[in-house]
């Protein structure tokens, strides 16, 4: 049988170097947010018949003049609706010369400088949802495993999962931005949240074999029940997950530039959810029978407020069994407030 839990901290370290970059990269650099947060212009044409124009080569045609997060929809009657950065008078003649060259007679119907079409407030109600779809998770896996020894672990340990993988994936959009210059646009926010359904489900998958088998094996070591449940499911997981990645390779491979960057979030969040559900989310619950003072001192690192918090109350409190996480909560708040605050420095001297 696999020992998936037993090398947990060696699958907690896969995820490390994934997040872990992606969180630097998000602190220097932020996301490269497309013109569907920024703005830009629009253009409308209509080519004669018969011409050959497509909406890749048209986009392929403004990246080489640096537009290429460019975006080109076709609709009836070879109208063609490019929505791009701000173009200046000369760049926009430079550009529809080359495309009268290239692919014909057009008719320019109308351009036009426009506004963001996801706007600060729709970015922070996306973020209200998250918290209030993390909230309504807590709440219901709580209520699910009501009768199993402490079921609000369960549902925090989804979110754990779930807060990974969204940090796989902005993290990773955040380094291919900088290396590649792929933009965030309108699209990735409903690949994230798809992402975040994929990932609750597969944890739940493998939550809801755990509590069958603690009752079956009532007695035996958390560990055993949690490796055995995993390993159980372990094939329904990969082939139920296979087909959505073999769907989306296919896309990615036919579906057109249009799509390509909506896919590719999709797969990198389809992969990473089931990997945290199989190798985070589940060995989490042992790491929280055995050893709670680790999951604390994490949470104390990448939230110092917290850690500070926790350190003085535990202090305050003077219990004895608390003693010895006081002085660990209060070095791991410390040692992560200067890491982030020395990014932060960093951050304002690389954008001076």
């Amino acid at each position: 049988m696999f020992d998936i839990v037993g090398k947990r901290y060696w699958y907690y370290l896969v995820s490390a170097i994934v997040v872990v970059p992606g969180l630097i990269s998000l602190i220097l650099f932020g996301l490269n947010f497309s013109i569907d947060f920024t703005g830009g212009s629009i253009m409308e044409v209509q080519f004669e018949e018969g011409s050959a124009a497509q909406p890749a080569e048209l986009k392929g045609l403004f990246g080489e003049y640096g537009f290429g997060d460019t975006m080109v929809q076709s609709s009836p009657g070879n109208v063609f609706l490019i929505r791009s950065k701000t173009l200046d008078l000369e760049t926009k003649r430079a550009i529809q010369g080359e495309i009268g060259e290239r692919y014909g007679e057009f008719t320019e119907l109308r351009f036009e400088s426009v506004g963001p079409s996801v706007g600060g407030e729709v970015q922070r109600r996306a973020y209200l949802v998250v918290a209030m779809a993390a909230v309504a998770i807590l709440l219901y896996i709580s209520f699910a495993f009501r009768h199993v020894t402490n079921p609000v672990r369960y549902g925090a340990c989804a979110i754990i999962a779930m807060v990974h993988d969204i940090l796989v994936v902005v993290g990773l959009a955040s380094i291919f931005g900088v290396l590649y210059g792929w933009e965030v646009d309108a699209l990735f926010l409903t690949a994230l949240l798809t992402v975040i359904g994929f990932s609750v489900h597969d944890s739940i998958v493998v939550f809801d074999r755990i509590r069958e088998n603690s009752r079956r094996y009532a007695g035996l070591p958390i560990e055993g029940i949690v490796n055995h449940s995993i390993v159980q499911t372990l094939d329904r997981s990969i082939l139920t997950q296979l087909t959505v990645i073999f769907t989306l390779v296919a896309l990615l491979l036919f579906g057109g530039i249009t799509i390509r960057s909506f896919v590719v979030t999709l797969l990198i969040g389809i992969i990473s959810g089931t990997y945290s559900s199989i190798f985070n989310a589940s060995p989490l619950l042992v790491e929280w029978e055995r050893r709670p003072d680790l999951l604390i001192y994490a949470l104390c690192f990448l939230v110092p407020p917290v850690g500070l918090a926790a350190g003085l109350f535990l202090g305050l409190r003077g219990d004895e069994r608390s003693r010895p996480w006081v002085k660990g909560c209060l070095v791991a708040a410390v040692i992560g407030a200067l890491c982030i605050g020395g990014l932060l420095l960093l951050r304002g001297f690389i954008h001076v």
